[in-house]
């Protein structure tokens, strides 16, 4: 297996605090290192530290004193779609209320597309992530709500991550009444998908499904061998929180109405609060309360939610500078966020990290620091993106 060294590092993100040498503050959640070198093994992480420490290797590649950090891990996307949505955020952005019923709009394009057209705007938008410095991305389907359309979307998917969540109960269509389409999602629809699928999902929010019937969905899921997570609490206060930690959930996303009885038990429980800043700013809701999650002890992850009506970004970074303007997140949290935090709403302990023995997922940063991400929003400073101790992107 060939070795290779990067060196040239001005500033490591390993996100292990017992490396962190002296320097900025909150050096110590990032584990930072300064003039550091990473030695990748084929597809791992081998080795990582100071530059004046580094060991040979077969290979040598200067990066020139930019910095690097993992991969980013966006852990709650919906790629699999098809139509376009840009009128209807041009009439939130002028007064209109966001409403998801808009849901349907993809879903009806989503039904008429061909699974070539599916998998190329799968394929496309994947590699706009990359571009970005994601890594790992998880992708679910729910634009299909039918059992062909949910099991299609789903091998779609599944081409381009095995990080995929069956969303059949995103919401309930048109012309099926909602306790016979709970007895499909649970039943021939679940049957159909789950081959392609690690993960289950539901929509737990007024107007779409109730704690109930997302606990005799997740249930279902379970015994067919899908782990559990949940959207809750995106659009107002709601039992969803409290049923994704009663259940010991891997992660409940969106989190923009909570409680202290929430708060509480998202902070008992260990289930990751993925928050989705994209999705506030493209609906005018309120921002989630970051400040106050961890200040409580919950372990909190940022993702894009990337998809054509609520958040039609693609941009990691572009959440991390959200997150630390709106959200009350540092700099530090927001990346450790959209890192580490990530790697745990997915029960992944192989990303989220460079230290020995991780997946080789880096980012180099056309920049000196990680701070750079949210001190410079918008511009395009992934130099590379490195996946499996390949370089994707020149830099």
């Amino acid at each position: 297996m060939t070795t290779t060294l990067l060196t040239g590092i001005g500033e490591l993100v390993t996100n292990d605090p017992a490396r962190a040498d002296a320097g900025p503050t909150e050096g110590g959640l990032l584990g930072l290192v300064h003039d550091a070198a990473v030695v990748l093994d084929g597809g791992r992480v081998a080795w990582v530290g100071r530059a004046a420490d580094a060991p040979a290797a077969d290979l040598a590649h200067d990066l020139g004193g930019r910095a690097v950090l993992p991969g980013f891990v966006d852990s709650h996307s919906h790629l699999v779609f098809a139509g376009d949505r840009s009128q209807e955020f041009e009439a939130r952005m002028t007064g209109t209320p966001y409403a998801a019923g808009g849901i349907r709009t993809t879903v009806a394009a989503t039904r008429a597309a061909t699974d070539e057209q599916l998998a190329a705007t799968v394929t496309r938008h994947v590699a706009e992530m990359r571009r970005q410095g994601t890594t790992t991305v998880e992708i679910k389907s729910g634009y299909g709500l039918t059992v062909r359309d949910e099991a299609r979307s789903l091998a779609i998917a599944r081409g381009a991550t095995p990080e995929t969540t069956f969303l059949g109960a995103h919401v309930v269509p048109a012309d099926v009444e909602t306790s016979r389409y709970v007895d499909i999602v649970t039943g021939p629809m679940l049957e159909a998908c789950a081959p392609y699928a690690r993960w289950i999902d539901v929509f737990c929010e007024t107007g779409a499904f109730d704690a109930d019937q997302a606990r005799a969905i997740l249930a279902a899921g379970e015994v067919a061998g899908l782990r559990g997570r949940l959207h809750a609490n995106q659009l107002g206060p709601g039992p969803g929180v409290q049923l994704a930690c009663e259940l010991g959930l891997a992660a409940v996303d969106h989190c923009t109405y909570l409680d202290d009885a929430d708060v509480d038990a998202l902070a008992d429980s260990g289930t990751v609060a993925t928050l989705l800043p994209g999705v506030e700013f493209s609906t005018r809701q309120p921002w989630p309360d970051a400040r106050r999650l961890l200040d409580a002890g919950v372990r909190v992850a940022l993702a894009s939610d990337c998809n054509p009506g609520s958040s039609y970004t693609s941009s990691i970074p572009f959440c991390v500078a959200m997150a630390v303007r709106d959200m009350g997140m540092s700099p530090a949290e927001a990346t450790y966020a959209a890192t580490k935090r990530g790697a745990d709403a997915l029960l992944r302990e192989d990303v989220g990290a460079l230290v020995p023995g991780m997946r080789a997922d880096l980012v180099v940063l056309d920049a000196p620091s990680y701070l750079h991400l949210a001190y410079r929003p918008g511009v395009p400073l992934v130099a590379a993106t490195w996946l499996a101790g390949r370089p994707l992107t020149a830099g």
